[in-house]
């Protein structure tokens, strides 16, 4: 597989939706995605082909370690931003899910083509008591190319969530919220929420 930039966002937002949260202390969050890179690498350990060709099991092996573990509410209020606080309640949820299902849905084949050997990730030196926090990795390309990327967490009391990926210093969070708020201003927010919806062909999840 050639590991070139342009897929770097792809399995990097992929290894983030398996990050593995503590029970009762939130610890340290480079564990999280330590615990990431370890259980995803397990999960698809001779199972590549098969997913591949089954795209429901692919799914739903994606969401059943990150539904638990990624903030989905935190992530969609920031994508909307202003326009978060124009929304009703049915709007807010409506969007939390079909933006969720739409990146399930588009970072999916990201997957298969995750290294667990080529991520490192860095030692965490900041505060483990502080309301969010940044984890730095590494990933390393085909070329020798080292691409650096942080991923944003939020401590909930329990344990880490994450909820944004910076890939180069480019935040999946702030491309989504560009894109939105386009096409927000030339239709609407109901618009652009059915349109997600539309576009998720997925099967049903279960929370």
């Amino acid at each position: 597989m050639i590991l070139t930039k342009s897929r770097v966002f792809t399995i990097l937002v992929t290894a983030l939706f398996a990050g593995s949260a503590a029970l009762a202390d939130p610890g340290s969050p480079d564990v999280v995605i330590e615990g990431a890179v370890n259980e995803l690498s397990q999960q698809l350990d001779g199972r590549k082909e098969e997913l591949a060709a089954d795209r429901d099991q692919l799914y739903a092996l994606i969401n059943e370690i990150l539904l638990p573990r990624f903030d989905r509410k935190l992530a969609a209020q920031l994508v909307l931003a202003k326009h978060w606080r124009t929304a009703n309640d049915e709007q807010r949820q409506r969007f939390i899910d079909a933006f969720y299902n739409s990146l399930l849905q588009k970072y999916a084949d990201g997957v298969l083509d995750f290294d667990e050997g080529r991520i490192e990730v860095i030692p965490f030196r900041g505060d483990t008591s502080a309301k969010r926090t940044l984890v730095k990795t590494n990933v390393t390309l085909n070329d020798g190319t080292k691409v650096p990327v942080h991923y944003d967490l939020v401590n909930r009391g329990d344990r880490w969530l994450i909820f944004n990926v910076k890939i180069e210093g480019v935040s999946y969070v702030s491309n989504y919220r560009t894109e939105l708020d386009a096409q927000i201003r030339s239709s609407s927010l109901e618009a652009v929420i059915a349109d997600l919806e539309a576009g998720a062909d997925l099967p049903d999840f279960d929370e």
